[in-house]
């Protein structure tokens, strides 16, 4: 990342004051309802949505975000900061919101590290008034295929031994004893992209008495190094819809790792096609191969 895009409590009151923000809110309605940061407008399709990487589904998925994120205001003036329950309890959503941003191209992008729970640990002011954003034209532009890759390129890449390919799925997911985290048999497949390695997405965050925050760089460099990940290695994350993925995309850039992307579509699209090879059962080691699946 070319500057910073965590930001602290305190860093957003004054942002507030300071320049145009857009503060977006990506929990569920009732909890958004429930108490919020003021002035904060609820999108929680930023986590719902499932997307694939197929023209239609990237075309889709552009017309759709241009229109909500237009809709809270967002013109391309103002800096939209995004936020969640905490960095661990809504499964990368914030930092969805982030790729999402990036990728159409929106200039300015912050994230509350800590979300809402450092929010209202650091004693700021919540409200249950709903906010009146005013309209704009949200700024499309093109596509920033720096951060996303489709399914074509991620294929292209699963026999490139010089790219990792990080799966940040739960344990279960990893070792295909579930598909995805809304059932073990929500998608029809179960299993990873041949020759990922793991990294569960909890374990670029550690507690603090404001909630889970990122750990520091050195941290997260040397959980990276676990798998063979420096800071000059390529990497493509993927996880269920691109959330949890999202998470760690931000720690690792954050961290200085300099390649990496995302592949938005990951196991809800790539499980969904019977053509595409998968691994299963538990990860080799010692130089034995996984279980392989057509």
């Amino acid at each position: 990342m070319t500057e910073k895009v965590l930001i602290t409590p305190a860093e957003l009151s004054e942002l507030q004051t300071s320049e145009p923000t857009v503060i977006i809110d990506t929990r569920d309605p009732a909890t958004y309802a429930a108490g919020h940061i003021p002035g904060a407008v609820n999108i929680h399709d930023i986590f719902t949505y499932l997307a694939t990487s197929t023209p239609e589904g990237v075309e889709a998925m552009r017309e759709k975000f241009a229109e909500i994120f237009g809709a809270a205001g967002l013109s391309g003036k103002e800096t939209a900061v995004v936020y969640e329950q905490s960095m661990n309890t809504g499964f990368g959503q914030s930092c969805r919101g982030y790729v999402l941003l990036s990728y159409l191209g929106y200039p300015k992008i912050k994230i509350l590290h800590g979300g809402y729970a450092a929010w209202t640990a650091a004693g700021m002011p919540t409200t249950t008034e709903l906010p009146k954003p005013k309209p704009a034209a949200f700024p499309l532009s093109a596509s920033n295929m720096g951060i996303l890759v489709d399914l074509q390129t991620i294929k292209g890449k699963v026999a490139d031994m010089n790219i990792v390919k990080l799966d940040t799925r739960d344990v279960d997911e990893w070792v295909a004893e579930s598909s995805s985290p809304y059932g073990k048999d929500f998608c029809p497949r179960k299993g990873r992209i041949p020759g990922a390695v793991w990294i569960e997405w909890y374990r670029m965050m550690k507690p603090t008495p404001a909630g889970p925050m990122f750990k520091a760089k050195e941290e997260i460099l040397a959980e990276c190094a676990t798998v063979g990940i420096t800071p000059e290695t390529p990497v493509v994350l993927y996880c269920f819809k691109g959330a949890r993925a999202s998470n760690t995309l931000v720690a690792l850039k954050e961290a200085g790792i300099k390649d990496v992307t995302l592949y938005f579509g990951s196991w809800n699209e790539w499980s969904r096609d019977p053509s595409l090879p998968i691994e299963t059962g538990l990860p080799y080691a010692a130089g034995a191969r996984p279980a392989a699946a057509a």
